[in-house]
């Protein structure tokens, strides 16, 4: 088996290229800090809505996705780039632009009126 990737380094492409299948797997399930999941872990993990995949689906800067769903500029960008994560009402809210991104801002400029 050939040596495990030393992870201080940058990336070698080579090096993983000339692995094996059966070699990169080993040396992935042998990383503790980003084992690969378990079948049941897998099966239980529940999916989280994607902020970043919504907001560009509907083509809107992160600005105008801010603005149109009342959501701090600051707080958008640190979901969409993993600073944070949404906390359980703002997934739900997420949940709700994505299936009704229309009526979900129409509620919105209602409420406010």
């Amino acid at each position: 088996m050939k040596q495990p990737i030393d992870k201080t380094d940058a990336m070698d492409w080579k090096q993983l290229a000339s692995m094996s299948d059966e070699e990169t797997e080993a040396n992935a399930a042998s990383d503790p800090d980003n084992r690969p999941l378990t079948a049941a872990e897998l099966a239980s993990a529940k999916p989280m809505p994607r902020v970043k995949i919504i907001r560009r689906s509907l083509q809107l800067t992160q600005e105008e996705f801010s603005a149109r769903y009342q959501i701090p500029l600051g707080t958008l960008r640190d979901w969409e780039q993993g600073r944070s994560e949404p906390d359980q009402p703002a997934k739900a809210y997420l949940k709700v632009i994505a299936a009704n991104p229309a009526g979900t801002a129409e509620a919105l400029i209602k409420g406010a009126a």
